[in-house]
């Protein structure tokens, strides 16, 4: 699916949020830090989340994506997004004393975002939206172990990729 990612003024943010967003130098030209900052945002509004959040963004390539892989999780392999949450249910976050929910991190690789964009036929933004927004839901507690859990979140997925678009 073809998403067309230009517009966010339609989406009301109003929560302020703590992301912390890192760009590796061959693809600082590529992308901004804004336009990162505005898909995580937008998906956080559209996912109704209305406290403080604080998560980080990188953008990185292969070989750094692969060695997350094979440390974390076992596979020595590349990968196009990695999420570490630091809680494994959404609904455990314990809300500390500065009201900020940590949710974790999102690794993409650039490389893998590049292929996949030419692979499903769309842009390079569309393709980085998506893993964004699928980085991001993993954060946020949503996964796809099976049939019905996948079906839920690639849900979410498209509605909130709509709504950017």
């Amino acid at each position: 699916m073809t998403y067309g990612i230009q517009k966010f003024n339609q989406l009301s943010i109003m929560t302020a949020h703590n992301l912390y967003i890192n760009i590796d130098a061959p693809y600082r030209r590529r992308l901004t830090q804004k336009w990162l900052r505005e898909v995580v945002n937008a998906a956080l509004s559209t996912q109704k989340i209305n406290r403080p959040v604080e998560l980080s963004l990188i953008i990185t390539g292969d070989k750094e994506v692969h060695r997350l892989n094979r440390d974390y999780r076992g596979i020595d392999a590349t990968t196009d997004v990695i999420s570490f949450a630091l809680s494994e249910n959404a609904a455990e976050f314990v809300t500390p004393p500065d009201r900020i929910s940590r949710l974790g991190e999102v690794i993409i690789s650039y490389p893998q975002a590049v292929s996949q964009a030419k692979e499903n036929g769309q842009t390079i933004k569309a393709e980085l939206a998506w893993l964004v927004v699928h980085g991001l839901l993993h954060l946020l507690g949503y996964d796809h172990q099976d049939d019905k859990s996948e079906a839920i979140m690639r849900k979410r997925e498209d509605a909130i990729l709509r709504k950017i678009a």
